[in-house]
Formats: C-alpha cells, structure tokens, sequence
C-alpha cells in the first residue's frame, strides 16, 4: 500500500472550495484530492512495468484505488490495468536495444534515426505526409516542408517532456489545416505538470523558429523569415488560454494575480511591437480573471515560464520583419 499521508487537503487546490472530511475529489470542479500522490505512484507503477515487474506495478496501481472515487473512470481504467498485468503481459523491450536492429538510413542519423523510423513505422508519418502535401499546394514545397516540420518539433517537445517523465505518449498526429496534437495519459497528473508539458511546445517552437530567424540573418533568404515569422506566430497563437490551447492548461496551473502579470506582459508585448497574436493572448488572460479555476496559491516557475515563453516568441517577430503570421 501507499507510504503517503492519508491527511485531506482542507480547500481545493484549484477552485479553493471547502472540501468535506474524507473528499476524493472536489464537488465543484472535479480536482482530485490525491492528484500529486497519485501522478507518484502511476508514474512508479510505469517504470516497474517497463523492467518487467509486473506484481510490484500492480501493487502501485492498487494503492491508486483508495486516492480515487470508487465509480469514476480513472478507477475502472485501473481496475482493467490490473487484470491485465495479472493475465501478463509480453516482456518489455531492452532499454538499450542492438544499434544494428534500426535500418542503415535511421542509423546515418543518429539521434533523429529512432524519432523518424517512428514516424515511419505509425500512423502519425501519414498524417505528416498529408499536412505536408496541403501546404506544398498552396504554397511550394519548401515551406510546405519547413513548415510541417517546424509543427513537428513543436508537438516533440510536448512528446519529449512527457516521455521524460516516464508517461506514456504517443507520436504526433497531424491535422491537415488545423495542426497537430499529442495524445498521452493525464491520469493522476499534477495540474504544474501538465501546464510545464503544455508549455514545453511552444519553447521547441521558439527553439525551432530562433534557428530559421538565424538563418535568414545569415543568408537573407526570404524563405527562413517567412518560417521563422509564422513559426513564432502561431506558437505564440498557442499561448492564448482558451479551449484546447497549450495557453489553457498553462493558465490552471497558476493564481489570478500571475494571470494578470501574463495578461499585463503580452499586452505590453503586443503594444510595443504592433502583434495583434499577443494582444489576443492579453484578451484570453483577461477572460480568465474572471473564471473559478484558479489555484489559491501561485506557482511562479509556471508564470515566469509563461512569460519566458511568449517574450521570446515576441523578440522573434520583432527580429523578423514582416506582419502578422508571415507566410509567403
């Protein structure tokens, strides 16, 4: 069984609502109580059952069921998990495989070798194809291919933050005309983490967009300023706290005071540099003032990590002459 206190949080970490003795989670917005132990155990749970051990893994998964609603989902995705390991389950890969069971070309590559052998093995390389070929239409192939990939690195460093804290993710899929996304396991995870994972897209965008804006510096190909314009834009874009925005977890994580720092920042941003992107996340900050999810307490490396993020995404764009998102 768990080793951690069974003491119960007093308010709701996210709406600061009184919870009642023995709460699970918060009759209001759903937070689980026992979120931080249990994002302990399953990621525990995670890494037992990639070294094989599969009866110390179902014992960590268990000690979630007392943390949980008996009826909620999470509990009954568990209960499944936990037949499963039961039943067993093949042994896991080496953790560090043969170099010679990856083809010669994923090889030459290096570090890149296993992310597009990937790619090439799953469904996400056909929707790579996909987004490429509309963008390779309507506007050639070469910023239909630097753009893709410029989306790409972006849903990577969503994938790469996940993975290295040992949840599982899966590679990205790609929406022609819309974007992309990672689909990965929340369950039991701390809102901190899940605004650092959501934020860790757009800083791979800003790395991403900072090496095409040092490349058209250098060369003074319009090419790479158009990239790195409509890179820096739409991972700024990103930022605006609303609906299934990276923005939108990024703000649960912190208090109204740091949202209206973020709001005051971007609109300043924005002001400075005449981008209209940052003065829409300005409004969405606003709009969140007013919302009931808050955390009581503030967390500011998530606010001075929002910030970090979209003044960089802002010295970009103003490096990089053009308006709005800059595309050929």
């Amino acid at each position: 069984m768990s080793s951690f206190s069974s003491k119960v949080a007093q308010n709701c970490s996210r709406c600061s609502l009184e919870l009642p003795t023995g709460a699970l989670e918060c009759p209001q917005c759903r937070t689980l109580v026992h979120s931080d132990q249990m994002e302990q155990l399953a990621a525990h749970a995670r890494s037992l059952e990639a070294h094989g051990d599969f009866q110390g893994a179902r014992e960590r998964w268990l000690a979630c069921l007392p943390l949980l609603p008996a009826q909620s989902a999470q509990a009954e995705w568990i209960r499944t998990h936990v037949r499963d390991l039961e039943k067993g389950t093949p042994p896991p890969q080496p953790t560090n495989p043969n170099a010679h069971s990856m083809p010669q070309w994923a090889q030459r590559l290096g570090p890149l070798g296993p992310i597009l052998l990937a790619l090439v093995k799953f469904k996400s390389f056909f929707s790579f194809l996909t987004f490429f070929g509309l963008y390779w239409a309507r506007w050639g192939w070469k910023f239909g291919l630097g753009f893709t990939v410029l989306i790409l690195i972006h849903e990577m460093g969503h994938f790469i933050d996940i993975k290295r804290r040992g949840l599982p993710a899966e590679m990205p899929m790609f929406l022609p005309g819309l974007g992309a996304y990672v689909k990965w396991n929340a369950m039991g995870v701390s809102l901190e983490t899940r605004a650092a994972i959501s934020l860790a897209g757009p800083l791979a965008g800003w790395f991403a967009s900072g090496i095409c804006a040092l490349l058209w510096s250098q060369t003074g190909d319009g090419l790479w300023g158009a990239l790195a314009r409509s890179g820096a834009w739409l991972n700024a874009i990103n930022l605006v706290p609303l609906w299934i925005l990276d923005g939108n977890d990024a703000a649960k994580a912190i208090s109204k005071l740091e949202r209206a720092v973020v709001m005051v920042v971007s609109a300043a941003l924005g002001y400075a540099l005449g981008e209209w992107v940052f003065a829409i996340v300005a409004l969405g900050m606003g709009i969140r003032l007013f919302t009931r999810d808050a955390p009581p307490e503030p967390n500011n490396s998530i606010a001075a990590y929002f910030v970090a993020v979209v003044t960089a995404l802002a010295m970009i764009l103003w490096r990089v002459p053009g308006h709005g998102i800059g595309l050929p």
